[in-house]
């Protein structure tokens, strides 16, 4: 298979349409932030219109233009076709789905009822494969692009009290893998990042216990939770299309804590 197209540029993300999903707030709002200073148009998918509202101020605000929003609710298979259709319609492309959105529910296993399942389950992995199906429609017809599913260090280890959170992270890493292999022909790569504990605004309640905080980092070898700025580099490097070797992989950026 030849590369067959000449508009790559190495290192850049300028003249690309990114949709970071959940881009309003925590590690969305910054991997949103990263790929704007790549040069990369960005749309911002959320439901919640005055939180998006606010994202959208604070990034421009920042010097940062090119970027829009709309409202979305990834569980929604209507949605998010009418959230694809639009975007294409105003930025003329699509070229990088990051499927970032998510929820958590924190109780105990035994007491965990199906709707609580599902209501995690039909955004941390309906919702990715929703949106990668949207996006790879319009990448398909526009040559290509890249899937990115923000999946967790909890695929890789047990998370107690997150079973559904768990379980939905881990199947993202066989829907990547799946995608990568059956539309690389189609010169459209997937691939997963997996955060570790990270300091955001979207779950103060994490940061507020000390004893957790305290065993977190004792265990992490780089001694501190990320932030959303340790995810950027990574983030950039996954949408940038110069990397058309580069598919079906996990990247983990968790200080070291999975590997201590």
């Amino acid at each position: 298979m030849t590369q067959g197209r000449e508009d790559r540029v190495v290192g850049t993300l300028d003249g690309r349409v990114a949709v970071v999903t959940g881009g309003n707030g925590g590690i969305g709002f910054g991997l949103a932030a990263a790929l704007l200073d790549a040069g990369a148009v960005v749309d911002i998918w959320g439901r919640d219109e005055a939180k998006t509202a606010g994202a959208l101020e604070r990034l421009a605000g920042d010097g940062r233009p090119s970027v829009t929003g709309r409202r979305c609710d990834v569980a929604d298979e209507g949605a998010v076709e009418r959230a694809g259709a639009a975007t294409v319609a105003e930025h003329g492309r699509l070229d990088v789905m990051v499927a970032n959105a998510g929820v958590v529910d924190v109780r105990p296993f035994v007491d965990t009822t199906l709707d609580d399942w599902r209501r995690v389950t039909s955004v941390d992995l309906d919702g990715v494969f929703l949106c990668f199906r949207e996006a790879a429609r319009h990448m398909r017809a526009g040559g290509g692009g890249a899937l990115v599913a923000v999946s967790s260090i909890s695929a890789l280890h047990g998370s107690p009290r997150m079973a559904a959170y768990a379980a939905a992270k881990a199947g993202l890493l066989g829907l990547v893998r799946s995608a990568a292999v059956e539309l690389a022909r189609d010169w459209i790569r997937a691939n997963a990042l997996l955060p570790g504990w990270t300091e955001i605004d979207t779950h103060p309640e994490m940061r507020a216990d000390a004893r957790f905080v305290d065993v977190t980092t004792r265990r992490t070898p780089v001694r501190r939770w990320g932030t959303p700025d340790d995810l950027a580099a990574a983030i950039v490097f996954l949408a940038d299309p110069a990397h058309t070797f580069h598919t079906g992989d996990m990247i983990v950026v968790d200080g070291g804590y999975t590997v201590a």
